[in-house]
C-alpha cells in the first residue's frame, strides 16, 4: 500500500489539494472524497469523523501505523494524524482500498 498511497499523498501535497489535521478535516469533510485517519487519532475523534464521513458518504481509508509515519509518507517533518482528499479520482481511491485488503 504505502508506493501508491505515497505517490497520492505528495502529488497532493505539492498541488496543494488535500487538508492536514483532524479538526481541520472535520471542519471541510464535506468536501473531501476520501480521509486518510492514521492509528494514532484518539478514539473520539476517530469516530466523529468515521461517523460524519458515512453520513456523507466519504470514503474513510485505515492507515495502520502511527502519525509520526504517516508524516514521512508525506514527506513532512512533523506528525499528520489525518488527511483529507477533495480532489482524488474514484479509480485511485479503488486501488487504495484493493491495496489495503490485500495487506
Amino acid at each position: 500500500m504505502q508506493k501508491l498511497l505515497e505517490k497520492t499523498l505528495k502529488d497532493a501535497l505539492k498541488a496543494n489539494e488535500c487538508t492536514i489535521g483532524t479538526k481541520q478535516v472535520l471542519n471541510s469533510i464535506s468536501k473531501s472524497k476520501l480521509v486518510i485517519l492514521s492509528k494514532s487519532v484518539p478514539e473520539e475523534m476517530y469516530k466523529k469523523i468515521e461517523t460524519d464521513a458515512k453520513k456523507s458518504k466519504i470514503t474513510t481509508l485505515k492507515f495502520d501505523d502511527t502519525s509520526v509515519n504517516l508524516g514521512k509518507l508525506c514527506g513532512l517533518q512533523f506528525r499528520i494524524s489525518a488527511v483529507s482528499l477533495p480532489k482524488i479520482s474514484e479509480s485511485d481511491i479503488k486501488s487504495l482500498l484493493k491495496e489495503t485488503e490485500t495487506k
